[in-house]
């Protein structure tokens, strides 16, 4: 996930790099779009991948989205820039870009299945949030790279050739991800199962459970959306629209990583005890109507204070939703296509919603002219997920099919 998200944090100095510059905000609207454009891929990878975890195990399914993304990364990190190649250079990230959301459609999926799958009785909340929280290690060491390189290089040297730095450091720590994986052991329901479905089967059961896939879709949308506002487009947002300096803007980044580190494995070990829904409820109603309100009083008067709290505010709320909510997401598919269908609805929120939160909320800002548009389309997605977590206690009704 580190290799997926930096291209968020470095957004504009990679649109200068690889876009025409008719206008600064062109180019960051390109590149923003370019981010997006990664999780238009993750559907497809959930459907194609997800159906080959479900089919041939976990482990050897989180081997070959490493490989995948790696390919994606290093594309993107080489590429000469516009001024070298014309054309090809935008096209060669585009492509870049969609290896990595192929890789990525079915990467959380996997590793929640994983975990869900070894954990020990009662206690399956706070496993599987580890999902989640892991996430936030590449949140906080990308931020931190990027407070060390934004000290030793000028915004010149930043601009133009400092950003490739975050991405090669992705590549370097290939080897050892690969190692770790093949470490992993396959889990024992997998292995105990006497029937691992064929592509087709696995696709028909999809289809015959797409009112789950679709309860799921909108309850990963609340996620997908507050993550991304809050990780990739803080950097952007401070720098751009608050007129921090980029240190400032990478050090919230890093703040909000940790806090969200913390309150994932807390909300779902609390999940554990008290329940999936009642948290889903609960913090998509907070999200609701504090985000707007929030997002106003930063940007009438920016500063790092300001900043730093609604983003730890929001980081509160997202990573208390999605302590509960993976798990839940995990629980609520069948397990026969258990990886394919979590990954599915997670690609699907993330492909319509959640990718393009940046190039949406730089839209909305330019458009409207209201700094503060980002708390509403938050809000928007808050909405989209009470709605979810209201008709999910309908779900446990709706028994699993398989065809």
């Amino acid at each position: 996930m580190y290799d997926f998200m930096v291209f968020g944090y470095y957004a504009a100095a990679i649109g200068r790099a690889f876009f025409p510059k008719s206008s600064e905000l062109a180019s960051l609207l390109l590149s923003l779009a370019t981010f997006g454009v990664g999780f238009l891929m993750r559907p497809l990878g959930a459907i194609v991948l997800g159906a080959y975890i479900d089919r041939h195990g976990r482990r050897q399914g989180l081997i070959v989205t490493l490989g995948l993304m790696s390919i994606g990364t290093m594309s993107i990190a080489c590429v000469p820039g516009y001024n070298v190649i014309g054309p090809l250079a935008p096209i060669l990230v585009v492509a870049g870009r969609l290896v990595q959301g192929f890789s990525a459609g079915v990467e959380l999926g996997g590793v929640s299945v994983y975990l869900s799958e070894i954990a020990t009785p009662g206690h399956k909340g706070f496993y599987v949030a580890w999902q989640s929280a892991s996430q936030q290690c590449a949140v906080v060491f990308a931020a931190v790279l990027g407070v060390i390189l934004n000290s030793w290089l000028s915004p010149a040297q930043m601009n133009s050739w400092g950003w490739r730095i975050p991405l090669l450091v992705g590549c370097l720590i290939v080897p050892f991800l690969y190692w770790l994986r093949r470490s992993l052991t396959e889990t024992d329901e997998f292995l105990t199962r006497k029937q691992h479905p064929s592509v087709g089967e696995i696709g028909r059961t999809l289809v015959a459970n797409w009112r789950l896939v679709g309860i799921g879709t909108m309850l990963v949308t609340m996620t997908t959306v507050s993550f991304y506002m809050i990780t990739a487009y803080t950097p952007t947002f401070g720098k751009s629209v608050l007129h921090l300096k980029d240190r400032d803007a990478l050090i919230v980044t890093l703040c909000v990583g940790v806090s969200n580190f913390i309150w994932l494995p807390v909300m779902g070990a609390v999940s554990d005890r008290v329940g999936r829904r009642p948290l889903l409820v609960a913090f998509t109603a907070l999200a609701l109507v504090t985000a707007y309100p929030l997002m106003r009083w930063l940007t009438g008067d920016p500063s790092f204070g300001r900043l730093l709290g609604v983003e730890l505010w929001l980081s509160f709320v997202y990573g208390s939703y999605n302590g509960a909510m993976v798990v839940y997401l995990t629980e609520i598919m069948p397990a026969q296509v258990r990886a394919s269908g979590f990954s599915l609805a997670y690609s699907l929120a993330t492909a319509i919603f959640g990718g393009f939160t940046p190039a949406i909320c730089t839209y909305l800002i330019e458009s409207t002219g209201d700094k503060a548009i980002p708390g509403a389309w938050l809000s928007v997605a808050a909405a989209i997920g009470l709605t979810a977590a209201l008709l999910s206690g309908r779900a446990a009704n709706w028994k699993p099919t398989s065809r």
